[in-house]
């Protein structure tokens, strides 16, 4: 089966996604059906879900990760992307296909890859386009093939021989955080060459020094929001932005040998977030696209919700957050996700491409979210032991 999508005559715009048979072949995208696979904002999203449990036991949770990742594959499994964008949902499907079982997924994923021989994306040492390369280092590590990662471990070669911009860091924005370093820190892993993992902590230092507030332990997206204010005259502080660090300190933590003196430093930077970010939690379990002025967001902000729930999930399976504190953050963070999943398995409230707090409607979803929900979903289950026996010493 593949997927075609059925244009209105009159203006274009896409309308339904509907399954057609493997003899219909579809007829290249437009930019703004592009737009619509990575995602949208659908006028009739329909009811939402009904009969979700918000338990963490694995086998609830393991039914609203279906849901969702069954609806959002179908979107998107013949729509191949080297963007960031997908970067973020393939890392979730390969997540969901080891905790469901369900091959599909991977597929999915493993037909990306060969589609584009392994290669990054097009801008030459861009953060954006280096996140696949987590896509790759997963597959790599299930099967160590060479040409997985050649491309990739050429261009880093080629890129630790550039010399910085004292003017401009290289990951000027917190985004970028979770784009790349996990990537040069996972490279470092696999080739058990320490150069990857040296640049890694340059650059990452770097950006931290400028973006990074030490009394709020939030970051800033980027330079040009140093100096901005809420209505309530907070600091703006993007909740997509901070989840972005915080799924990427996830990332450079797992991959980073734990007797590496440099780690004490991620350790410590991790910690602080989640703390920060706990301290501020929605009453429905969620946070806001504007972290330190939820009164001015109407909505709660799902895919920076998604990846606090990940990785402070992460962060109690591993040992590096306290299980009685962080559980029930966790706890109540998961059940306010399922809120805003649809009956048909859309994720909603999930901000668009932006670089700052802004508008959306409910039914808005979008690749970069659903990844961090299965994310989120996957490491829930992967901790439930823990997180389970502290939520019932609680009650």
């Amino acid at each position: 089966m593949v997927g075609r999508l059925l244009r209105n005559a009159a203006c274009g715009s896409v309308l339904v996604w509907q399954m057609c048979s493997a003899q219909v072949s579809m007829s290249p995208l437009t930019a703004a059906e592009q737009k619509t696979v990575v995602g949208d904002a659908s006028a009739n999203p329909g009811p939402l879900a009904a009969g979700l449990s918000p338990s963490l036991d694995p086998a609830a949770v393991k039914i609203a990760m279906r849901k969702v990742a069954d609806w959002q594959n179908v979107r998107i499994v013949n729509e191949p992307s080297q963007d960031w964008t997908f970067a973020t949902l393939y890392m979730g499907l390969l997540a969901a296909s080891r905790t469901l079982h369900e091959p599909a997924y991977h597929d999915t994923v493993m037909d990306v890859a060969e589609h584009y021989r392994w290669e990054l994306g097009p801008r030459n040492g861009h953060a954006d386009d280096q996140a696949i390369g987590q896509v790759y280092l997963s597959l790599y590590r299930e099967s160590a093939r060479r040409e997985r990662i050649a491309l990739l471990r050429a261009q880093f070669n080629q890129l630790m021989r550039t010399p910085d911009d004292p003017a401009k860091p290289v990951w000027w924005w917190c985004d970028a955080l979770f784009m790349a370093p996990p990537v040069w820190a996972g490279l470092a892993s696999a080739t058990h060459d320490g150069r990857y993992l040296n640049y890694m902590d340059r650059e990452w230092r770097i950006t931290a020094s400028q973006l990074w507030d030490p009394q709020e332990h939030l970051f800033s997206r980027d330079a040009d929001y140093l100096g901005r204010r809420e209505k309530n005259g907070r600091k703006v502080f993007w909740s997509r932005g901070n989840g972005w660090v915080m799924g990427g300190l996830v990332g450079v933590l797992e991959a980073m040998p734990k007797n590496d003196p440099r780690r004490a430093f991620y350790v410590e930077k991790f910690q602080e977030m989640a703390a920060a970010v706990a301290a501020i939690q929605g009453k429905d379990g969620l946070w806001r696209a504007g972290l330190l002025d939820a009164d001015s967001y109407a909505n709660p902000e799902t895919s920076g919700s998604a990846f606090f729930v990940y990785a402070m999930a992460w962060g109690i399976h591993h040992g590096l957050l306290d299980c009685a504190k962080f559980a029930p953050v966790v706890e109540r963070g998961w059940a306010g996700l399922l809120q805003h999943v649809y009956a048909d398995g859309r994720l909603g409230d999930v901000q668009p491409v932006g670089e700052a707090p802004g508008a959306y409607s409910p039914s808005a979803s979008y690749v970069f979210g659903v990844g961090a929900f299965l994310l989120a979903g996957s490491e829930i289950c992967q901790g439930s032991d823990a997180i389970g026996a502290s939520l019932h010493e609680r009650k």
